[in-house]
């Protein structure tokens, strides 16, 4: 296994930050290789059979949290309160279509993240999130440091161990999965590698979450991320936004689907609200030719970013839940499951995204702005979106 693993991260790996001290990276994954994992293969297995019902048009799919987790936010009382969002909205969705529903958080690990500069307007290093640098505007605080990985384990190990008390005292209702998963971009290549166990001579497992997806910045057929997750028994996802073509999206279906398991693999589109009814739709119609299941996924956060007069990065609710009501009209139209959503949010009462029930304006926005990197929904935004989604998905082929 270790030599398939150095061929695969020998291939050209983007938004890697530029370590000062190489050894002191080597001495942190030797750490790292050696620590119990965050989470277990048998949960692991078990997501993928959940994930195997969601494409075969039997579930629905809900991933939702941080954008960019922090140490000082993995606290018991905001991962409960992430944790309460997405149950309630996965209790809507239910109670709407009919369908049991998977839950995914983005905790537990969503510690790195991709950027579009490696330096920020004021001549820093970017952050690129608290496993690599510190936010503060500092040269010191923003030089990549290896020793945060471990730092981003602790807190990963802590925080599942809360949504595992949080599974045990809960009482889930009527077609609702109990089990919550946790996931989060495979970015950070150091770490990810050195979570990477084998159990009984079977397919390799990265143990830092139990789903795992490939970014857009990321998503390159010739580079390493691709390459380390075609050797993972974890569930994939890959992002596709808008410049994907169906030539691309049938590879990205045949690298990591080899063996046409129904919900081996994700794809979540995020392509703006403006996108999604003209790129989706040869996507979608190649994808299925090709004969794999896949999940179908909806990531309407991303696509529909926007500066505020006031200079703050949001998202309009409006553009989010119209991207939501195209993506569900193409699978509608070419008698396709529309599988799943995935969504930046929280469960404390943030002023990042504008409109929704408390018709948040952009004056609002600097009230309670407290995201480390993208704007996510508030928690009453967000049960509004699964409400709405729900009525949409209601009236999809297949549904009563």
């Amino acid at each position: 296994m270790s030599a398939a693993l150095d061929r695969a991260l020998d291939r050209p790996a983007a938004q890697q930050p530029q370590w000062p001290d190489p050894e002191a990276v080597r001495e942190v994954r030797t750490i790292l290789e050696g620590v119990a994992p965050v989470v277990n293969a048998e949960e692991v297995d078990r997501l993928r059979s959940h994930l195997a019902a969601v494409a075969t048009g039997t579930a629905f799919l809900l991933q939702g949290g941080d954008c960019a987790e922090t140490f000082a936010g993995t606290t018991e009382h905001a991962i409960a309160g992430t944790v309460d969002t997405l149950h309630r909205m996965a209790s809507l969705l239910t109670s709407t279509t009919g369908l049991p529903v998977v839950t995914i958080g983005r905790l537990a690990g969503q510690y790195a993240k991709p950027r579009s500069s490696p330096i920020d307007t004021l001549g820093l290093p970017t952050y690129r999130g608290d496993i690599v640098n510190d936010r503060e505007t500092t040269a010191e605080a923003r030089a990549p440091d290896p020793h945060r990985m471990l730092r981003a384990y602790v807190n990963a190990t802590a925080a599942m161990t809360v949504v595992r008390a949080l599974r045990a005292t809960r009482t889930v209702g009527r077609g609702t999965e109990a089990e919550l998963f946790t996931s989060h971009e495979a970015l950070l290549l150091d770490y990810e590698r050195s979570m990477v166990r084998v159990r009984g001579g079977r397919q390799p497992y990265d143990l830092s979450a139990h789903f795992l997806w490939i970014g857009e910045r990321t998503r390159q057929l010739d580079g390493a991320h691709l390459a380390f997750a075609e050797l993972l028994a974890n569930p994939i996802g890959v992002k596709i936004g808008p410049t994907t073509t169906p030539e691309q999206a049938v590879e990205y279906v045949e690298r990591l689907d080899p063996h046409d398991e129904p919900g081996r693999l994700t794809l979540i589109s995020r392509m703006g609200s403006t996108e999604v009814r003209r790129v989706l739709p040869p996507i979608v119609e190649k994808v299925t030719a090709s004969g794999h299941a896949v999940v179908w996924q909806c990531d309407p956060m991303h696509g529909n970013t926007v500066q505020s007069p006031g200079g703050y990065k949001t998202r309009h609710f409006d553009r989010v839940l119209d991207e939501i009501r195209g993506f569900v009209e193409v699978h509608r139209a070419l008698g396709t499951h529309p599988g799943g959503l995935h969504v930046e949010l929280t469960g404390a009462d943030v002023t990042e995204c504008l409109g929704g029930p408390q018709h948040l304006s952009p004056t609002d926005l600097p009230h309670r702005y407290t995201t480390a990197c993208d704007p996510r929904l508030n928690r009453t935004q967000a049960i509004e979106l699964a409400s709405l989604a729900g009525e949409m998905l209601f009236s999809s082929p297949g549904q009563p």
